[in-house]
């Protein structure tokens, strides 16, 4: 069903992050009031010059009591609520100490916003959690590096956590491939897929295509509770 709240907001956690500002930015120029949450909005000087209906506060998706003073402290309709959080900005040199649960505390955490405010939830995913075959892409030791595994185990649990939730809870998870180019320009163009990999799509997704594949899940939603790839139309 076509979301028809013109002026709802949208909720984005990670908005400082390179996925998090290119969906706000198609949120804004789709008419959306959005609701952009980082740790720490002194590090992101720019970001509430986005737009007059760009609001930035400090919340930490980690923490649930952050979430619902966040997620409740939005007036009016919530058209969505948005992870785009990285729990690191740059790859550490051992996942070895990863905290296998960090993503099922997201997912609650998420859950309990979407039940709170009625609204849909979509998350980025990781390329590696797509299937292929019997297996997942990080089972690979060609495609996914060994010592990286720690890290999938820990967004694989955070997977399965959603398949938990209750069904009334609409999410879904975005998972870009591993072609999700920084500097490859908007072509305004992609495709969505299941969960499974398809090895024939070779062209690359900017980061701005994924962001409208966001937006179109949100304001036009075709898939729920699930996860599904989206892939650069070449």
């Amino acid at each position: 069903m076509a979301n028809d709240h013109k002026n709802s907001s949208i909720i984005i956690f990670g908005a400082g992050g390179r996925a998090g500002r290119l969906i706000a930015e198609e949120a804004l120029r789709r008419g959306h009031r959005v609701v952009g949450v980082v740790r720490d909005p002194a590090k992101h000087p720019g970001l509430d010059a986005l737009d007059t209906a760009m609001t930035v506060v400090a919340g930490d998706l980690t923490d649930a009591g952050s979430v619902a003073a966040v997620v409740s402290g939005v007036s009016g309709d919530v058209a969505a609520v948005v992870n785009a959080v990285t729990p690191f900005t740059a790859p550490p040199d051992t996942f070895d100490d990863f905290d296998a649960d960090y993503y099922v505390g997201l997912v609650e955490n998420l859950s309990r916003a979407a039940e709170l405010r009625r609204c849909r939830v979509i998350e980025i995913g990781l390329f590696a959690m797509l299937r292929t075959g019997d297996v997942r892409l990080y089972q690979d030791e060609v495609v996914f590096p060994a010592f990286l595994r720690p890290f999938a185990v820990a967004r694989l649990r955070g997977l399965n956590a959603w398949a938990d939730q209750a069904d009334g809870v609409d999410w879904l998870v975005l998972t870009p491939p591993p072609r999700l180019a920084p500097d490859a320009p908007s072509t305004g163009r992609y495709r969505l897929g299941d969960d499974v990999h398809d090895p024939e799509a070779t062209a690359s997704l900017s980061y701005a295509d994924l962001a409208k594949a966001v937006l179109d899940q949100i304001d036009e939603p075709t898939v729920t509770r699930c996860q599904a790839a989206v892939y650069g139309v070449a």
